[in-house]
């Protein structure tokens, strides 16, 4: 259980740790709730911002529950009162998203003049998920991430259908740097041939959106097993993905497409390697050096005229 009197110990960066330790202690007790328990948490991992900054009837309104059920929640986490609850938000909470998001809407101001709803809303959805993912408490993630990749023996990437993007993605950019990562693509009934060679001491990046991919689930139940360490980045911290993962990364991935947006999931990919590459030897930067000579003799690039 979190401490009964969480403010005792605070610090100013204890902020998002102690949201983070929020989020995974709802994420852990999900399964066991009730249903309306079911609905607040879920409200309460989702809407951070709100939980910071709404009364508890607006916000006990917004999740479909009474302001008791909220009440509730909070003191089966361990706290005393909701306002104890949410004051762990409220340290939290930074104004990069509310800037970004604040752009969005300019957007929408500016161009208020056009009949192209889609196009605004789509502006709209990729300020905002953006903006959700440079907060506090990612910027932890961040770095513990890069350092358990910068220790890994061995980097499976995996994500398939409409996350197999990202994973391209991660583990095209990320070779260069680290000859260490592998795409596991799954493919002709191969992903435990695949999945193999990995175990204690390596590393499985993985993404899933709902509708959570049947073969994703499994690639994470056989590298839990062998003791490889999971970083998730999944749609919310209700994901089958979660449970078992050293890190974490719940993405914001809203649009008007009729498939989830992978925006802000492809910027964490770019946001961890920069990590990556930043703090860890400089074997990763002769890496990426030697990468491009090959790549230029070879004459992969043509010059601008």
């Amino acid at each position: 259980m979190l401490e009964q009197h969480p403010r005792d110990d605070a610090t100013p960066d204890a902020g998002p740790s102690r949201l983070d330790a929020v989020n995974q202690q709802l994420a852990e007790v999900y399964p066991e709730l009730s249903p309306q328990l079911k609905l607040a948490a879920g409200y309460v991992l989702e809407h951070p911002v709100e939980i910071a900054f709404q009364s508890i009837r607006k916000s006990a309104t917004a999740a479909e529950v009474t302001a008791s059920t909220l009440v509730r929640l909070a003191k089966r986490l361990g706290f005393d009162s909701f306002d104890q609850f949410r004051e762990v938000f409220q340290s939290a909470v930074q104004a990069g998203p509310v800037e970004l998001s604040g752009r969005a809407s300019n957007l929408r101001t500016l161009a208020s003049q056009t009949d192209d709803q889609v196009f605004l809303d789509v502006g709209d959805a990729a300020f905002d998920n953006i903006g959700r993912l440079f907060t506090a408490d990612n910027q932890v993630r961040v770095r513990e991430a890069a350092q358990l990749l910068l220790d890994a023996g061995k980097i499976a990437v995996v994500g398939f259908r409409d996350t197999f993007a990202c994973a391209y993605h991660f583990a095209y950019v990320g070779r260069i740097a680290m000859p260490n990562v592998q795409l596991i693509r799954g493919q002709e009934g191969g992903l435990l041939t695949e999945l193999a060679p990995f175990g204690e001491g390596d590393a499985v990046v993985v993404f899933g959106f709902e509708p959570y991919c049947a073969e994703t689930v499994r690639a994470l139940e056989v590298t839990r097993a062998n003791g490889v360490n999971a970083i998730v980045v999944t749609d919310t911290l209700r994901s089958p993905l979660v449970p078992g993962a050293s890190v974490t990364f719940p993405v914001a991935n809203a649009t008007p497409h009729f498939f989830p947006s992978i925006l802000a999931a492809i910027t964490l990919v770019e946001t961890l390697l920069a990590e990556c590459v930043a703090f860890g030897p400089d074997d990763l930067v002769d890496n990426v050096a030697s990468f491009e000579s090959r790549m230029r003799e070879m004459g992969a690039y043509v010059e601008r005229g």
